[in-house]
């Protein structure tokens, strides 16, 4: 597929997302497949795919990646590969998904590599509302995942750094949402709420650890989250400038030729913020060690190799110096950051995606001992 911008005259940021629904109420009751994953309805695809020109269609295939509420297809034209999304409920808020849209069609205008959005037919529009839902459709790129090594960890690295150059000054026009992992009053309520969920599961399955136990796991998780909060501010990284951030910058959301990056994808988290909690939540995304099913044989230590390069390759980027003051929060941003990932999903589920949630709980309080004790260092890096 080109990596041409398609289409040549995308909807200006005025017309995006304020026109009215084509139609009411709702599409026909969710299918799902085994794993709960929903999917578009026959009648529903072929009403929406009716707004898009996308040549000769050849072949529809499921593609089973993201969230299961949001269900994608690659569609097979004479036009080339296409992505077709249909949003999940709660973001599928119009002005959310059109700031998302001015922010990347903005990207796309300076050559960042990203899917581009395909305009519908009759108003060149980059959201489709049709009867209550909202469906986007982009070019599909063709990438291989991360591959963990020093070459793509560097590529990664810099494209964070062109994507905070890029948006340094960048006005949208549609406000853009506040708030990250940093400081957050709902990590601390959600540590506070796991005991309960936990409780629920355990009627069916008992519980690998006692009540005391898991108390104490959460009283220090909440306890380094706060105190890491503190330091951060201490620094003083509230009075420091914000920007537009990605904020979801993990190795999920990058397609790779070899090392080279060729699309960041998912931009539904950027917001308003400073960007070190971008350089923070990637170089922990990037050099965080996982292995297998159970979290409890997860190594305590960061690959610190993979950490440095990550660094090192934003901070060379002309005009994206990381300054001394941001350098000293990234290890307690990291912690926070750790912290967020596990509590909120597992006090809503009990679990972390499909594994149990008290073993990620433990393997992340190992992880936060270890950052803690070797902070100092962590943020001396650059200097080596």
């Amino acid at each position: 597929m080109s990596q041409d911008p398609t289409p040549t005259s995308l909807p200006n940021t005025e017309e995006l997302g304020v026109h009215a629904p084509s139609g009411t109420g709702s599409v026909t009751g969710a299918r799902v497949d085994s794993h709960g994953r929903e999917l578009f309805d026959p009648h529903e695809l072929a009403m929406v795919l009716s707004h898009y020109d996308v040549g000769i269609i050849e072949a529809i295939e499921d593609f089973p990646r993201g969230s299961r509420k949001a269900p994608k297809l690659i569609i097979r034209s004479s036009e080339g590969l296409f992505l077709l999304k249909r949003r999940a409920r709660g973001k599928d808020d119009p002005f959310k998904v059109a700031f998302c849209h001015g922010l990347q069609m903005f990207l796309s205008e300076r050559r960042f590599p990203l899917p581009h959005l395909i305009g519908t037919k009759a108003e060149n529009n980059s959201m489709l509302q049709f009867r209550g839902r909202i469906y986007e459709l982009f070019e599909f790129i063709k990438g291989t995942s991360y591959d963990n090594s020093l070459e793509a960890t560097a590529e990664s690295g810099h494209t964070l750094a062109l994507f905070h150059k890029l948006l340094l000054g960048y006005e949208p026009d549609y406000e853009p949402p506040r708030g990250c992992y940093h400081a957050a009053r709902s990590v601390v309520s959600s540590l506070k709420l796991i005991p309960q969920t936990l409780e629920r599961l355990n009627r069916v399955e008992p519980s690998p650890i006692s009540a005391g136990e898991l108390a104490q796991t959460l009283a220090f998780l909440e306890k380094s989250y706060t105190d890491a909060a503190r330091k951060v501010n201490e620094i003083g990284m509230t009075d420091w400038p914000m920007q537009i951030v990605h904020s979801d910058w993990h190795p999920g959301n990058m397609l790779f030729r070899k090392s080279k990056v060729v699309a960041v994808i998912d931009y539904d988290a950027a917001r308003l913020q400073q960007r070190v909690t971008d350089i923070a939540n990637g170089a922990l995304q990037f050099s965080i060690l996982g292995g297998g099913d159970d979290p409890e044989t997860w190594p305590d230590y960061i690959d610190e190799g993979r950490y440095k390069r990550f660094l090192r390759a934003y901070d060379h980027t002309p005009g994206a110096v990381i300054s001394r003051a941001e350098l000293r929060t990234i290890p307690w941003l990291m912690i926070e950051a750790l912290v967020a990932e596990a509590a909120i999903p597992i006090a809503a589920t009990g679990n972390f995606g499909r594994m149990e949630g008290i073993g990620i709980l433990r393997m992340v309080e190992r992880k936060v001992r270890w950052l803690i004790e070797h902070a100092d260092r962590l943020a001396s890096h650059l200097d080596e």
